[in-house]
């Protein structure tokens, strides 16, 4: 899985100008999961090809209850507990406060590797004034300025030392099993879900801990295809019982979505299409996985509220349109079916091969049923296709000008593509390569 770098620090240090540095982006996966403090930001990152996750806390705030740092605010001590390694983000300008020191003795008792950032250094790198912060005890101090983006990279290199990270993997699976992960909001029954499948198929299952989140992988096998459960649930062992405890958590739930080849949406019924389902939605297709959208308590609801569940993933997960959304009841174990035949045909989906002179055809079929839109005196040419990737499927089409093919077009070409191909449950991601033509710039005749 990713490992998870968690920004801590005292308010107005940068921890947020660090987290945009890091995830090269202003549009941070905003999570406004119930109970969550509104100022936390979960965002992907990347570093000389290292994929992590990094999570931006709140500030630290002191309280007179208590003379120390205000419970270091609930969300932070669990983003601290899920890290891989912490960032504590210090400001040179400002100085070493008595703040700075309980956050540090916080750190200290947690036991995570912590490194220190310290921030607004630009100019300043080798200024006396660094060493002020060895008196925290956490190891040398990383002059930084998140703002110019100064001696981040040797911040990260401090920071990601020792993680593991996974290869792709995807290439070539061969025997592996299919990682499979449950994700949704807390309560939408997914412990309900994994206890069933783990009671009803008889499996054999354990925990496999390594990391310091605990992780769980669950193998069991259904219809003579082996399966690797990725827990977002907070499955737990407990001698030979297997409890299933509804704690949602943020990252986990986004290592394993990164993590599965298929990962089941589960919604509730009863509560419809609420925004939280939505981000996750969001976040399982930035990911690329195959998807299946299972609405758990069906059997719960009377028909005016499935027409409103019905239309509200109409509405709101519009950009799923492409996924098998199955009712299903968990409790009483109906629909199950259904859905293992969904999940493996998304599998296949996602890794399905697409041969160059079929898509070819099928690309030249398209256009002369409708062709681009000219874009003033010029008309896009698409003259070949082929397989760029899988897992998920990535077509790539070869022509000129096809800077001004449109999205709509694009999304014209997704559906003949999918449609030949009977691609169900996973995105299709079109790449458009325009070349020059050597001969284009010749006189005529």
């Amino acid at each position: 899985m990713k490992p998870v770098l968690a920004i801590v620090g005292r308010p107005n240090v940068g921890k947020s100008t660090l987290f945009n540095r890091l995830t090269r982006s202003r549009d941070a996966i905003v999570a406004d999961f119930a109970g969550l403090t509104r100022d936390r930001h979960y965002g992907d990152a990347v570093s000389e090809g290292r994929e992590f996750i990094v999570v931006d806390t709140g500030g630290f705030e002191p309280t007179p209850s208590t003379g120390i740092v205000h419970e270091m605010a609930k969300q932070t001590r669990a983003a601290v507990a899920e890290a891989d390694a912490v960032l504590f983000v210090v400001d040179l300008r400002a100085g070493l406060s008595a703040q700075d020191h309980d956050i540090a003795r916080e750190l200290r008792v947690s036991g995570k590797r912590v490194v220190l950032a310290v921030n607004k250094a630009e100019g300043m790198s080798e200024s006396p004034a660094l060493a002020e912060f060895h008196e925290l005890g956490l190891g040398p101090p990383h002059p930084v300025s998140a703002a110019h983006g100064q001696g981040v990279r040797s911040l990260l290199d401090a920071a990601l030392e020792g993680c593991v990270f996974d290869g792709a993997g995807d290439e070539a699976e061969g025997d592996k099993p299919i990682r499979l992960a449950v994700a949704g909001r807390p309560n939408v029954g997914k412990s309900t879900l994994i206890n069933t499948w783990l009671g009803e198929e008889r499996l054999v299952a354990f925990d496999q801990p390594g990391t310091t989140r605990d992780a769980i992988h669950v193998p069991f096998e259904h219809a003579g295809q082996r399966y690797e459960l990725i827990d977002t649930a907070g499955l737990r062992r407990k001698g030979r019982v297997f409890e299933a405890v509804e704690k949602f958590s943020v990252v986990k739930t986004l290592q394993a979505i990164a993590d599965a080849n298929v990962v089941v949406l589960l919604l509730d019924a009863t509560q419809g299409v609420s925004d939280q389902d939505a981000h996750i939605a969001g976040y399982i297709l930035d990911s690329g996985r195959a998807v299946v959208v299972a609405v758990n308590k069906w059997d719960a609801v009377d028909r005016y509220q499935r027409q409103m569940v019905e239309r509200a993933l109409a509405q709101r997960l519009a950009f799923l349109r492409y996924a098998s959304v199955l009712p299903i009841s968990a409790k009483r174990r109906q629909g199950l079916a259904p859905l293992w035949k969904a999940i493996a045909q998304a599998h296949a989906s996602a890794r399905a091969k697409l041969p160059t002179p079929t898509l070819t055809r099928l690309l030249r079929e398209a256009v002369a049923h409708q062709a681009p839109k000219r874009a003033g005196a010029v008309r896009p040419k698409l003259r070949y296709a082929h397989q760029g990737g899988m897992n998920p499927p990535i077509v790539v089409i070869h022509g000129n000008a096809l800077e001004h093919v449109s999205d709509a077009y694009k999304r014209y070409l997704e559906g003949r593509i999918r449609a030949h191909f009977g691609l169900v449950g996973t995105p299709l991601r079109i790449e458009l390569r325009s070349s020059r033509n050597p001969f284009g710039a010749e006189p005529a005749g």
